[in-house]
């Protein structure tokens, strides 16, 4: 078989895995058989249980089936048997056999491709020193701590990936940021999401090039090019006849900010119009360009993997989360409480619990998950502003959340008189809502409680599981009080009830 030939392209990730909660569940899936051969008997088994907890759906099913995916119910034996025998898989990927050994290639690629675990057919799985800190399900902050490490070494012309793009797209990022940052001719904000196709179709690590290019760009036609102007220089980069891409002008810049603000490097700035370095992490961001602006270039698939999978721990003890993060300001989170509507945000918070996306700048490159903490948040300071409100998640210098609160924490804490509430949230609705949601919020209430502090929790989600509303009633004995409210009924009593004792009764 000849070989392609490579060329250059404009970088996206994947268009299976771009949502990193997604692609933790996947690998904890995976990660029950590290150690082991990996064959066509365990690929079956993976995709079974993929199958089984909804997280892949194949098209021919029975409506029971959908209903349960639908309310994350998880399917019985036989059910998941029937579905994958009624879903024979035709894909084919290099290396793997067609079917669901290259479904199975598909799924993990990215994982991969990042160092968080290693495979090939009959191979051992093996995952890396960073793919098991991912995982660690009390400490989600490490999510930030290992896609910073990921970032910091991921090259657009590695083993992976068959382009002729040479750079590594963090640092040219950041590079280019501290140029623009730096000319006495803009205001200091970053790299306008506009100007980010460039970055992604840019053919080498010279930023300083790339820095003339976006200021030539700006002199022209200001910060507002047309997509036909931004399209042209792409294909010039790429070397290509103009073609019908605008993925380039839309989905592919999407993707790349999520990433780079799963490092925790990135502030948004000017109402999500410009990316911009956070200023919390500077220490980070000079520990990347003093130690990983030459980086080697490795030839073999597995040792890249081994490069990019090894934490650098000195990386990590920079980030302003490996010790004790710095909260959220009342400042920085009122900023946000002025800057969107209270529809905005009772519109943006109906959307997550019916599982709608995003058409805010901003909200829709916050992951789901954090974006309902951070709504959240504003939704009670909006409405009830004598309430202190203490949201435990991570933020970069504008107050947008970056990382979830630490294992240790409640999502969100409200001090309303003489009680201290603690608000839980989520989006699962089914089997799993329980068994990752209903211990934490138990656990958290019961070491407040145990302080002598006056204390409650509320439980918020789109729908609550049977499960779920049985142990918060089990655990009343024990004078833990855990109030469950759905979102759609938490955000009418907002707008009706005065405190938040009388919203979440």
């Amino acid at each position: 078989m000849k070989k392609r030939q490579s060329e250059y392209k404009p970088l996206l990730f994947t268009t299976t895995m771009r949502n990193p909660e997604r692609l933790k569940d996947f690998l904890t899936v995976l990660a029950e058989y590290d150690g082991e051969i990996l064959t066509n008997e365990i690929i079956d088994k993976v995709a079974k249980i993929l199958i089984q907890k909804g997280l892949y759906q194949p098209m021919k099913i029975t409506q029971v089936v959908k209903g349960k995916w639908k309310n994350e119910i998880e399917l019985s034996e036989t059910e998941t048997e029937k579905v994958f025998n009624d879903n024979p898989q035709s894909h084919k990927e290099a290396g793997f056999e067609k079917g669901w050994p290259s479904r199975f290639d598909t799924w993990f690629k990215i994982a991969k491709e990042l160092g968080f675990v290693w495979y090939w057919p009959n191979e051992e799985i093996k995952f890396s020193e960073s793919g098991k800190m991912l995982l660690d399900k009390v400490k989600p902050e490490n999510e930030l701590m290992v896609f910073a490490n990921a970032f910091a070494k991921y090259q657009r012309q590695n083993p992976f990936r068959r382009v002729l793009n040479k750079n590594v797209p963090l640092i040219l990022l950041i590079q280019t940021i501290k140029l623009l940052d730096n000319d006495p001719a803009y205001n200091g904000t970053g790299i306008s999401r506009l100007e980010i196709p460039l970055l992604l179709c840019w053919q080498n690590d010279n930023a300083e090039s790339l820095y003339r290019e976006i200021k030539k760009l700006r002199k022209k036609h200001g910060y507002s090019p047309s997509n036909e102007i931004i399209l042209d220089l792409c294909y010039e980069l790429l070397n290509e006849t103009k073609r019908d891409d605008n993925s380039i002008l839309g989905d592919y810049p999407d993707d790349f900010i999520r990433k780079m603000r799963l490092t925790g490097l990135f502030s948004l700035r000017g109402g999500g119009r410009f990316i911009d370095i956070n200023t919390k992490e500077i220490a980070t961001v000079n520990y990347i360009l003093e130690n990983y602006i030459s980086y080697p270039t490795l030839t073999t698939e597995k040792d890249y993997f081994d490069y990019i999978g090894k934490v650098d721990t000195n990386l990590i003890a920079t980030l302003s989360v490996y010790e004790t993060p710095v909260r959220t300001t009342k400042a920085e989170l009122e900023k946000w409480v002025n800057h969107y509507a209270w529809e905005s945000i009772k519109t943006e918070m109906l959307n997550l619990a019916q599982k709608k996306s995003s058409e805010d700048d901003i909200l829709r490159v916050i992951e789901q998950p954090l974006r309902l903490e951070f709504l959240t948040s504003l939704a009670i300071l909006k409405k009830l502003p004598n309430v202190v409100v203490k949201p435990n998640f991570i933020s970069d210098d504008e107050g947008l959340p970056t990382s979830f609160a630490s294992g240790g924490n409640p999502d969100i804490e409200c001090l309303e008189d003489k009680d201290t509430v603690l608000i839980e949230v989520t989006l699962l609705t089914g089997t799993q809502q329980h068994i990752r949601e209903s211990f934490s919020v138990h656990r958290h209430l019961e070491e407040y409680v145990k302080k002598g502090t006056k204390s409650y929790s509320v439980f918020i989600s789109p729908k609550s599981f049977i499960d779920t509303e049985r142990y918060f009633d089990f655990i009343k004995k024990d004078g833990l009080e855990v109030r469950i409210s759905n979102i759609d009924k938490f955000v009418s009593s907002l707008e009706t009830k005065a405190t938040l004792n009388e919203v979440t009764l």
